[in-house]
């Protein structure tokens, strides 16, 4: 196979007031024609920041100071900006990590998606009626449903999942050479997100279109990928075909990896106990929410029609103090809404919601998006405890640096902004701005769908010894089911908006009721 990519010796630094600081130091690797090749490593680790130097889209204070990037017989590093823009979104495109911050707020999907065909042909003008049919069956391929609705929708009408599987069409509309895609399907629920990787791999296959496939979901990689390269600290630490690595991996680091992923055919993986659930049927209820009903209004223009449409549908479900439920369900089923009306960010429309405790606090699914990009983070974390008061300022700064070694960040990342930080690490900010208030009850919306495999681990962990701890109680919302049988104690599963089933783990995993669980069920990832 002919050689469409390869970096040689790439080094990346940051700029900083003490000089520069390396992120991405000798790396070297090749993608050829038609191959699909993985990176992995725990975030921070370089690989997003090697995947934005190829598409030379690096922030402002960082460069590459060493190196070279050839893809397609051009030097991507030299590359004259005119001839760079044609390059990209062409012949080479890339999927982020967080829709919201990739989609212009102000236009609609449809025009997006249209601007695709405007900056790549020769002729300016509206897109042709063949380019609109185009659009609309991309849309299809990557499993979306009203599509002409859809198309009118701006970026924060859409759940994460459906933002996500936007951009990724957006991606594939002009069939590209070579498409990165880094953490693709990190907001997208199982059943979508093996339909949008075999859509990638269709791509792969028919048209010959390159992959290079950054997760730190290691079900993912071994599924999808012919070769993976591994990175730890800037650093390629192993390379070899999937296969290989992970049956016969040579690194400790790889193989720490490996241990880390949660995986539904370990029991008690990360030593959460079986028999929680009977234990904790005579505690009280944190939670009774009873006949819940959410509907959002929409006003199609200054003048037009208000539009009423119920996301949330008749949904009861309780919690016991100290368990944990987790909702899963497709992108677009209601489940953060519902969480929503929970933590009383969305307006019900009928039904109860009772709470013992205080308000919960919530752990959103986009970091970026819920976050000051303003302020430093150690502010951003001391903010709830001046909030609530009744703590000195040297005791609220002790409670911070402690807060960022339980979430596995250095004490020193209390004087970075978020942008200077991995999509992985602002996670784990969110999580601590979540725990440093010490509350009773804490809804959880995608917590860890943005973490590598060993810091999700750590979180996991770390959850579930609050839990024991303190007795709290988390509302768990996320579609990566290997993460919700190791960490619930009881599931409920939603589908367009209405709670169709519910039981323990035992009873969810080893005997579903519905069609629609059994596949979801059947959708799962397993790396061993």
């Amino acid at each position: 196979m002919k050689e469409l990519l390869k970096a040689e010796h790439l080094q990346i630094a940051f700029e900083q007031q003490d000089g520069l600081k390396n992120v991405v130091e000798d790396v070297s690797f090749s993608v050829n024609q038609g191959e699909a090749v993985g990176i992995v490593g725990e975030s921070g680790s370089g690989k997003s920041m090697t995947s934005l130097a190829i598409m030379r889209l690096l922030a402002k204070d960082a460069k590459v100071i060493g190196g070279s990037i050839w893809f397609n017989g051009n030097d991507m590093l030299s590359l004259p900006q005119s001839e760079l823009e044609q390059i990209r979104g062409k012949d080479m495109a890339m999927v982020f990590q967080e829709p919201m911050t990739s989609l212009n707020p102000v236009l609609t999907i449809g025009t997006q998606l249209e601007e695709v065909f405007l900056l790549h042909k020769e002729e300016k003008g509206k897109p042709t009626k063949q380019q609109k049919e185009q659009i609309v069956t991309m849309l299809e391929q990557v499993g979306l449903k009203n599509r002409e609705d859809i198309l009118k929708c701006y970026p924060h009408q859409l759940s994460g999942g459906m933002r996500q599987r936007v951009m990724i069409a957006m991606a594939m509309l002009l069939k590209p050479k070579l498409l990165i895609a880094d953490e693709p399907t990190t907001a997208l629920d199982v059943t979508i997100q093996m339909q949008i990787l075999d859509l990638l791999k269709m791509l792969n296959q028919e048209y010959g279109t390159a992959i290079l496939l950054i997760s730190h979901d290691l079900g993912i990689i071994k599924k999808y990928c012919s070769r993976a390269i591994v990175m730890c600290e800037g650093k390629i630490v192993e390379e070899n075909t999937v296969h290989n690595l992970f049956y016969h991996p040579q690194e400790d680091y790889t193989k720490k990896l490996l241990e880390a992923v949660p995986d539904i055919k370990i029991k008690n993986q990360f030593l959460q106990s079986f028999d929680k659930v009977e234990i904790q049927s005579i505690s009280p209820k944190i939670l009774q929410v009873k006949n819940l009903f959410v509907s959002y209004v929409n006003k199609k223009g200054l003048f037009g029609k208000k539009q009423t449409k119920e996301i949330v549908k008749n949904a009861s479900f309780h919690i016991l103090q100290g368990e944990i439920v987790g909702i899963v369900g497709e992108s677009g089923s209601g489940k953060t809404t519902l969480a929503k009306a929970v933590t009383g960010l969305a307006e019900k429309t009928s039904g109860t919601i009772e709470m013992k405790e205080e308000r919960p606090s919530m752990v959103f699914q986009d970091p970026y998006s819920s976050l000051n990009p303003s302020r430093k983070v150690g502010w951003i974390l001391e903010e709830p405890l001046r909030i609530k008061g009744g703590r000195k300022k040297a005791e609220r700064e002790k409670m911070v640096e402690d807060m960022l070694v339980q979430v596995g960040l250095p004490v020193s990342y209390k004087e970075r902004y978020i942008w200077q930080l991995s999509g992985g690490q602002r996670q784990r900010v969110s999580i601590a701005c979540a725990l440093i208030t010490n509350v009773k009850f804490i809804v959880l919306d995608e917590p860890v769908s943005a973490l590598d495999v060993t810091i999700q681990a750590q979180i996991i962990k770390l959850l579930l010894a609050l839990r024991e701890k303190y007795e709290l109680s988390y509302l768990f919302i996320s579609h990566d089911l290997n993460v919700v049988y190791q960490f619930c104690d009881r599931i409920y599963i939603m589908n367009e908006g209405k709670l169709i089933e519910n039981g323990t783990r035992q009873e969810i995993f080893e005997t579903p009721k519905t069609e629609y669980t059994k596949k979801l069920l059947n959708s799962i990832l397993s790396v061993n």
